[in-house]
């Protein structure tokens, strides 16, 4: 009976480590493969300045944009943390259903490619420490709900918006003919930042750079390349038929 025990028991730590190893994603580059955002990017905006100034005034117009109850909707559907979440918004303007099980290269290309870069922002936000529009104000996010887990985070650079631009350049580069509407809803979910008063609009502009250099550092990656050439082949089989 033990020895029954003790195999059983065996079998679902095995079980367990398979998958737990099948879902280790390996990023393309390492952290110290990957540009210093700190040295690429200036600092943000002192509290005296004119640039700060207009800060202020994009996070009254963020305020005023809640008002319109379908962008608010957007804005909120934007602050879900998740790539699931984001993937699932450029359905639409990519014209086809990102997903595991219908787009497995494509999905992941863009899940191994914010793998790699997420990384980017821990140092610059650690560095800067700068105080998000809500918590200067003391006011409530637009998600209420989410603020505790970016409470006292630091505001610079935006982890949204790097992660919505970028999966706008990579989904750009596997279906051009739809580029303008691929980058004009990753430009909307920077914007869904601002109007949930968890970023200041510089955070969102500098991040839509950070988002550009670590597209072009992917482009060193031979895995990179290799996968972005798997998901086009898959885009074009996916599409065959369909023109």
């Amino acid at each position: 009976m033990k020895r029954r025990i003790l195999l059983i028991v065996t079998i679902v730590l095995m079980t367990i480590r398979v998958f737990a190893q099948q879902d280790v994603i390996k990023p393309y580059l390492s952290v110290q493969e990957l540009p210093d955002l700190i040295k690429c990017l200036p600092a943000p905006p002192a509290f005296n300045s004119p640039e700060f100034a207009y800060d202020v005034q994009r996070y009254q117009w963020g305020k005023i944009q809640r008002l319109d109850p379908e962008r608010a909707a957007i804005a909120k559907r934007d602050a879900v943390w998740s790539y699931a979440a984001l993937f699932a918004e450029f359905n639409i303007p990519f014209g086809m259903v990102i997903s595991k099980t219908e787009t497995p290269e494509i999905w992941k290309l863009l899940e191994t490619s914010l793998t790699t870069t997420d990384p980017m922002r821990v140092e610059p936000k650690a560095y800067y420490h700068r105080l998000r529009p809500f918590e200067m104000y003391d006011e409530h996010l637009l998600s209420p709900e989410t603020e505790v887990e970016v409470r006292g985070e630091g505001s610079y650079p935006s982890g949204h918006t790097t992660r919505g631009w970028l999966t706008a350049l990579l989904l750009a580069e596997i279906n051009p003919a739809r580029a303008d509407t691929i980058f004009a809803r990753g430009w909307m979910y920077g914007e869904s930042r601002v109007i949930e008063g968890a970023h200041w609009q510089s955070d969102v502009d500098a991040s839509r750079v950070a988002a550009s250099i670590g597209y072009a550092a992917l482009q060193t990656s031979p895995a990179f390349r290799e996968q972005m050439e798997k998901a086009k082949a898959e885009f074009v089989k996916k599409t065959e038929g369909k023109k």
